[in-house]
């Protein structure tokens, strides 16, 4: 499956199944928390980047074997709305099926009707809003000049005034970077003039793009939650869940590959058959138990094992 990844146990959207509709790293932002690592295709272009109709096949061929969806989510290695027929992809995956739909966003294209009105037949969308003042967001997630935060605010707010499914914004806290009083004062007025369903609060839990970006603590993430109101709720895993059977097995074979070369989330995946989201799971799992580090070669990163005497 080129287009499709998962299932993958997601705690605020159950059993997802995830739909990728741009290729890898092709966005508008170069967020320095950015897992999937720097964008190399920086765009604004709105196109067909990939088939819907191979998008489509693909899914009906997933969902004639996979029965304990809980959510189709469009998300994946880049911005989804940058792919000009996310709209007709959505009503497609309606009539096939009545799983719920999310999109996963950085939220900025709301700020065009055009793009506002795609999305209105989804169940779900989850923007993300990591500044409220221009300085921090550029600092943090790096847009596509001349982006100014207050049009993806004014995009927000009229979304969710004409949105009949359910907003959820996400906000994700980078120490130092977006956490000061002053940014989230700004947020918790921001917010209040979106008025999302719900805040889910994040913060850096898996190798970001730029080492500079750390995370807050838990400490830390609880007193935000709870200076932003009770709408908000932290999302961010602070602690790893247990593998399954078959977690274990692609991890050992992530571990192996790495052992014979150094590589990237793009060389383990295409290597692996898996998504780009997928194998970033599995990296973070060896990070955390010291088998693995990342070294950064020009604009990519690269992991490679920890020798025995360094640990």
């Amino acid at each position: 499956m080129k287009h499709i990844y998962g299932p993958v146990s997601s705690r605020r959207l159950g059993l997802s199944l995830g739909v990728d509709l741009v290729p890898f790293k092709t966005c508008n932002f170069d967020c320095i928390y950015c897992q999937l690592g720097r964008t190399t295709r920086k765009t604004e272009e709105r196109r067909e980047w990939v088939s819907i109709e191979e998008v489509i096949e693909e899914l009906k061929a997933t969902l004639s074997h996979e029965h304990k969806i809980d959510c189709l989510t469009f998300s994946g290695s880049g911005e989804p709305s940058l792919n000009s027929r996310l709209g007709e992809a959505i009503r497609e995956i309606k009539r096939l099926t009545t799983i719920p739909v999310a999109v996963l966003t950085n939220g900025s294209l709301l700020r065009s009707a055009e793009m506002r009105e795609k999305l209105m037949e989804s169940d779900l969308v989850v923007p993300s809003l990591d500044a409220a003042s221009q300085r921090v967001f550029e600092k943090v997630n790096r847009p596509l000049p001349p982006l100014k935060i207050e049009e993806v605010i004014e995009g927000l707010r009229a979304f969710k005034k004409a949105y009949r499914g359910k907003l959820w914004l996400e906000i994700m806290l980078v120490k130092g970077v977006n956490d000061s009083p002053d940014e989230l004062q700004m947020l918790k007025e921001t917010i209040s003039r979106i008025a999302p369903h719900k805040v889910q609060l994040n913060t850096v839990v898996r190798p970001p793009s730029e080492p500079f970006a750390l995370p807050i603590t838990r400490e830390e993430m609880d007193k935000v939650k709870v200076f932003l109101g009770s709408q908000c709720e932290v999302i961010a895993r602070f602690s790893p869940r247990e593998s399954s059977p078959l977690e274990h097995q692609q991890e050992r074979a992530i571990w192996e590959s790495i052992q014979r070369r150094p590589a990237t989330i793009k060389d383990l995946a295409d290597g692996l058959g898996l998504h780009p989201n997928e194998t970033l799971k599995y990296i973070k799992k060896l990070i955390d138990a010291n088998k693995i580090e990342a070294i950064s070669f020009g604009v990519n990163r690269y992991y490679k094992p920890i020798k025995k005497k360094e640990r």
